[in-house]
């Protein structure tokens, strides 16, 4: 019978729902792979803490570059904005193409995203099917769980080991079913890594059907031998998906810019369903300009290696046991629940991230700030566990 008819009408179809006690909601149509997702959490603004508080509050919770964003390009956005009338180039020739000569791969095999980010759940929504497998680690970004789960896959999480993707137990948890692998190196929230012997021979072991996403949006930052040749197996033809960023380093976390390095019969699928501007040309000219300014990335990273240091050593002296990090953060576990000393620090002007929602009930992730911010930092941690109650640790590692 043609829609319309007597008896499949609107109004006959709600009629015969009500009575038999099934009426639907818009909720009710969402799937529950969907419904049963937990939201990213993003950092308290600075802005919001201090109007609320009426205190000057230093934020150290969300990773970025305390030295603010690289002055070519806050003067190349400027100039930018003058043309913010126009639509920007979709698919981000000029960038791309110096990034292909910065990084000696084809264009081709470059994909810009709203941060890194939009690549992930990209990747994500191209690799999975409802069913599907995708693995991950326990104690990392919550992002790769959420883009898994909201393209119907089947979240696998590997349990860490000594902080530290393991990628030996990762390999084991591959199935027939397994079509994606989200990888963290350094890793957020803990700042270790694993080096480039060990992902070589993960991704000899790897099924060339099963996708690894490789984020390495702090890379800028380590500098221990031997950390990564990833670039290398790209040019290989492995399957694997690098992710890196204009948020950290260059200190443009706010105009959302990152960048995958992949097989490029991969990006063209993805550029088929990719929004079509999904980088604006404010930000496309201001990566450009930073891709520039090295003066800007060599004070960002000695800025970065002297606050690790000041943090550790402060960390020592109040007697707090922390996981030694190579990127701009520092894991500190505590022998207690960390939200209340979140709280506390917060009520005293420094924002930190408690870290129960990425799997470490007991620890705050601290961002590396300035040196007077990391010496507020210190200050305050002290002072805020002296007020709760909380025991610290003697050289011999016992609670005093």
């Amino acid at each position: 019978m043609p829609n319309g008819g007597p008896g499949n009408s609107p109004g006959a179809l709600e009629k015969e729902a009500n009575s038999a006690g099934m009426t639907k909601t818009i909720e009710d149509r969402i799937p529950e792979y969907i419904r049963g997702i937990s939201p990213y959490v993003p950092g308290k603004p600075v802005e919001e803490v201090e109007r609320e508080l009426k205190i000057h509050a230093v934020k150290l919770a969300s990773n970025e570059n305390p030295l603010g964003p690289s002055p070519l390009a806050v003067e190349a956005a400027r100039v930018a904005l003058a043309s913010a009338n126009r639509y920007p180039d979709g698919g981000g020739f000029y960038l791309r193409e110096k990034l292909s000569k910065r990084l000696g791969v084809p264009a081709g095999n470059i994909l810009l995203g709203n941060g890194t980010s939009e690549l992930i759940d990209l990747a994500a929504r191209c690799m999975l099917r409802p069913g599907e497998e995708a693995i991950t680690s326990e104690g990392s970004f919550p992002l790769y769980s959420i883009s898994i789960r909201a393209a119907g896959g089947r979240l696998v999480l590997v349990p860490q080991r000594e902080y530290t993707f393991d990628l030996e137990a990762i390999t084991r948890a591959v199935t027939p079913r397994t079509r994606l692998v989200y990888l963290s190196n350094p890793n957020n929230p803990t700042g270790t890594m694993f080096k480039a012997d060990a992902l070589d021979e993960f991704l000899d072991r790897v099924p060339p059907d099963v996708l690894v996403v490789l984020d390495e949006a702090y890379f800028e930052y380590v500098e221990q031998p031997g950390y990564s040749r990833s670039l290398d197996s790209v040019r290989a033809g492995k399957s694997l998906l690098v992710l890196r960023t204009f948020s950290k380093v260059y200190g443009l976390a706010g105009i959302r810019m990152g960048y995958g390095i992949g097989p490029a019969a991969l990006l063209d699928q993805i550029n088929k369903f990719r929004a079509p501007f999904n980088t604006s040309g404010i930000a496309q000219a201001a990566a450009l300009a930073a891709l520039d300014d090295a003066e800007h990335v060599r004070r960002s990273q000695e800025s970065n290696r002297a606050g690790l240091g000041q943090l550790a050593e402060g960390l020592r002296r109040e007697g707090l046991r922390f996981v030694p990090s190579v990127a701009n953060f520092v894991l500190v576990e505590l022998d207690t629940d960390a939200q209340p000393v979140a709280n506390e620090l917060l009520g005293r002007g420094v924002i930190v991230r408690p870290m129960r929602w990425m799997g470490f009930p007991n620890a705050v992730r601290v961002s590396v700030g300035t040196a007077d911010e990391n010496r507020k930092f210190l200050a305050e941690i002290g002072a805020a566990l002296d007020a709760l109650g909380v025991k610290r640790r003697d050289a011999a590692g016992q609670l005093r």
